[in-house]
């Protein structure tokens, strides 16, 4: 197929200043050209702002059909967690014994599902974390799946937790998500950070999603220490805790670094950031799903204010309202203005991380999150006042996307 070129009266490119009445030129999914000045007709035009793909940097899609419990309502973490694993066992008791993840849903049409939802608004590339194999499939969603770990003790890693695991991630090529400090073990969390380093692998974990989980790693007490209890998975910390933060704890086991990023992130101080910064590590920020849990919000104003790397993720719908990547920015920006943010800035570094923030959360700066010059043809087109395009985008266009390309290929339009 030879050369497409596409224009539109406002393109926002992410590698510089928004184009009026520019034209990118496409060829075999590659961006071979941006043209600040329209040098003819363009093949295709797309009305309204054309964007560079959205990045949804933390998602879990196989919970699409899980949506049902995104629509409660919950006073804390540990409420929602309750809900959430008594749905997902289909009401059988018991703990996150990997064993009993048997086929009650249909993870692959959930998968299939979510990526649908995530193109038809504007998002090309997710990292998408896969709990259950059946949630590995094919769609034009780029970006990266990485395979969770979750429930594991210290013990049944050894047995044949590490084996399993390993024989499921095979050659995928894929990420690697130990769920977080409280699903599991103190040894399995420092060897999954371990192996991804091995394979050159990314990492991806979720971190101070709960009010309670400071409580949980610095001492083993407290409402979600109690949680934990009822899977009977005798993790180490139960037994007096580390004397750690969440963050300081990841930090002592090698987790932390330039190739992981981390969710939620709500529950941080001004040393937590400080160590992220410090590590190289982004944080992918969900507000729409703390808000449906019951939780904190996180501090927006001072993670962009101190310069830490940034991403935005829609959680899933088990816990989210839609995977409309931009009402979680819509969201952020509320958050950041309450915090006092006031900076002229703020539309433009929201959009940056919805798409820069995460191509570099998933180690694919260049590739994803930017329309220049060998970068994949990823872009969105939204229906939004172009005069003022990180404005509307952050403002308005969640619900307004009219187009989705990727790799050149329209793959939906209205």
């Amino acid at each position: 197929m030879g050369a497409v070129v596409h224009g539109a009266p406002v393109i926002v490119t992410m590698d510089g200043p928004p184009i009026v009445n520019g034209t990118i030129t496409v060829e075999d999914g590659r961006v071979v050209e941006v043209s600040r000045l329209r040098r003819g007709p363009a093949e295709v035009f797309w009305p309204g702002v054309l964007v560079a793909g959205l990045v949804n940097a933390h998602t879990h899609l196989q919970y699409t059909c899980m949506a049902e419990v995104g629509k409660g309502v919950y006073d804390s973490f540990e409420h929602w967690s309750e809900v959430f694993n008594h749905a997902y066992f289909q009401g059988r008791e018991g703990s996150w014994d990997p064993a009993q993840r048997i086929g009650a849903w249909d993870w692959a049409a959930g998968a299939r599902d979510g990526a649908r939802q995530c193109l038809r608004t504007g998002t090309t590339a997710a990292a998408d974390i896969v709990t259950d194999p059946e949630a590995f499939v094919d769609t034009p969603l780029g970006g990266l799946p990485y395979l969770e770990i979750i429930g594991d003790t210290d013990a049944s890693w050894a047995a044949d937790g590490r084996d399993r695991f390993l024989k499921t991630l095979g050659e995928r090529g894929a990420g690697i998500s130990p769920h977080s400090a409280y699903t599991i073990d103190t040894g399995v969390l420092a060897e999954a950070a371990a192996i991804a380093r091995d394979r050159g692998a990314r990492l991806h974990i979720h971190l101070a999603e709960s009010a309670h989980e400071r409580e949980y790693t610095v001492a083993g007490t407290g409402p979600l220490a109690a949680l934990v209890r009822t899977w009977d998975a005798p993790f180490a910390l139960l037994d007096g805790g580390s004397g750690l933060t969440p963050l300081a704890y990841l930090d002592s086991l090698g987790v932390l670094g330039p190739d992981c990023h981390l969710a939620h992130g709500i529950y941080l101080d001004a040393d937590d950031r400080a160590l992220l910064r410090e590590r190289g590590t982004a944080l992918a920020l969900c507000p729409r799903s703390n808000r449906t849990l019951g939780l904190g919000r996180p501090d927006v104003a001072a993670l962009l204010r101190e310069g830490n790397p940034i991403a935005v993720g829609t959680d899933s719908l088990s816990s989210s309202p839609s995977l409309d990547l931009l009402a979680d920015v819509r969201l952020l920006k509320v958050l950041a203005v309450r915090r006092g943010y006031r900076e002229p800035d703020l539309d433009r570094r929201l959009i940056e991380a919805a798409t820069l923030g995460g191509a570099r959360a998933l180690g694919m700066e260049g590739e994803i999150g930017v329309l220049k010059p060998g970068s994949r043809a990823d872009f969105a087109v939204f229906n939004v006042d172009p005069r003022e395009p990180y404005r509307s985008l952050a403002e308005d266009g969640a619900g307004r996307c009219v187009a989705t390309v990727v790799n050149g290929r329209k793959i939906w339009a209205l």
